[in-house]
């Protein structure tokens, strides 16, 4: 599968939202975040300022984000998911923010349900792959 521009752009602004839902960053969450943006392809000093800034970007647009394919949806909220519960503490923004993702993008509640049970009792190590990992791997 292909990712488009837009879709790698809004799948690295959509986790960095996420990532200041609760008003707060962990260590964890930025190197999360630092990972994925290499995988992505961006710059990783871009990323660095976008992370540092985010507590005072008053710009930052939180629209929930819209993407081309349903299975980029579907690893993205599957990626939200596991960030989400990276700190151990899901905070109501952070849910809130995936559910809204999950209808914008036509993701079933039966499949986002099911995932969150998943997620939530499984503690993945920090350093695990990426869902968006194996789209990108399959495009290859």
């Amino acid at each position: 599968m292909q990712l488009t521009v837009l879709d790698r752009s809004n799948y690295l602004k959509g986790l960095l939202i996420l990532i200041g839902k609760d008003k707060k960053i962990t260590e964890d969450e930025r190197e999360l975040f630092l990972r994925l943006s290499k995988v992505l392809g961006f710059n990783k000093k871009f990323c660095d300022d976008a992370i540092n800034e985010l507590s005072e970007n008053e710009y930052i647009i939180e629209e929930p984000p819209l993407f081309s394919d349903r299975k980029i949806a579907e690893a993205f909220l599957k990626d939200c998911m596991r960030l989400a519960f990276l700190d151990k503490d899901l905070h109501l923004y952070e849910l809130n923010w995936i559910k809204s993702t999950g209808e914008k993008n036509n993701i079933s509640l039966e499949w986002r349900v099911n995932e969150f049970e998943k997620i939530k009792n499984v503690s993945l190590p920090p350093d695990s792959e990426f869902e968006i990992c194996q789209l990108l791997h399959d495009s290859e």
